[in-house]
């Protein structure tokens, strides 16, 4: 009986121990290292970018469309032709104005004293004159005084119209029917002669100014129609051709030429944009 027990007891200390020594030879993962202190972590790669679609043709990528502009038919600068005061101004900027309204009024108090001073002149000269004909009738006088005070009088009267013609500067009127784009000065201001008053454009029909390549020349003629799209209104208008220049840009290869829209718009403003179409062959 204890011979049994002690087989029994064996047994199970050999299966004992060669589990422990296979629980022993089984290897273990090695665990995972956390990073140095101050280390910079390691790049993520990014993921990749599905291709963008090339975006759709645009009517300026046209060989046969090119860039435009609308210019008004008259525009100006006015300037100031005198020293002085602005005591009168039409500022409002777009107001409409006529041709030879009065848009600036400069104070003129100096300039017309000086007329007056200018025609009293004249007058004594008048007299003066009147005098030297009357003696030379009774041969009180020779020739040359009454050709003298006749001199003087004409310079006197030459003074009187210079006196009017800076009289006439104080006021400075619009030279054409028109709208109103800019004032240079306020009201109260001293200028200069020179100085930029106001920026006028005509109230009317608008030029269409393209530059189009010198190679369309055996294509283009005055009167050529072509489709003109505004980028501000986004609408298409009919216009044609006017003008093309004598000289061709030799540095860019293009010519400049000058065109109508068929009509007047009136949505149409000068210095819109936008893009012409001709139907030319390449």
């Amino acid at each position: 009986m204890k011979a049994t027990i002690f087989r029994t007891s064996g047994w199970l200390a050999i299966c004992l121990a060669l589990n422990g020594a296979a629980v022993a030879q089984t290897p273990v993962p090695p665990a995972a290292k956390a990073p140095a202190p101050g280390a910079a972590a390691a790049p993520v790669p990014a993921p990749a970018l599905a291709p963008v679609p090339a975006p759709p043709p645009t009517p300026a990528d046209d060989p046969s469309t090119i860039r435009v502009l609308l210019s008004p038919e008259l525009e100006t600068t006015l300037v100031s032709q005198m020293v002085g005061r602005v005591v009168g101004l039409r500022s409002q900027i777009g107001a409409r104005v006529e041709k030879g309204q009065v848009v600036v009024r400069f104070e003129c108090n100096e300039a017309a004293a000086r007329v007056d001073m200018a025609r009293a002149e004249f007058a004594a000269a008048r007299e003066t004159l009147t005098a030297k004909e009357n003696l030379r009738k009774l041969e009180a006088v020779g020739d040359m005084e009454v050709a003298l005070a006749a001199a003087g009088s004409d310079r006197a009267k030459a003074a009187v119209e210079l006196a009017k013609a800076q009289v006439s500067q104080c006021t400075v009127a619009s030279p054409f029917a028109g709208r109103l784009v800019k004032a240079h000065v306020k009201l109260h201001q001293g200028v200069n002669v020179g100085t930029p008053l106001l920026e006028l454009v005509s109230d009317g029909p608008l030029k269409i100014r393209l530059n189009a390549p010198s190679r369309w020349l055996t294509q283009l003629r005055e009167g050529t129609p072509f489709e003109v799209t505004i980028n501000e209104t986004g609408r298409t208008y009919p216009a044609k051709v006017t003008a093309i220049n004598a000289r061709v840009d030799a540095v860019a290869q293009t010519i400049e030429l000058e065109a109508r829209l068929n009509g007047a718009p009136p949505e149409l403003r000068p210095g819109m944009s936008g893009v012409a179409r001709f139907r030319i062959q390449p």
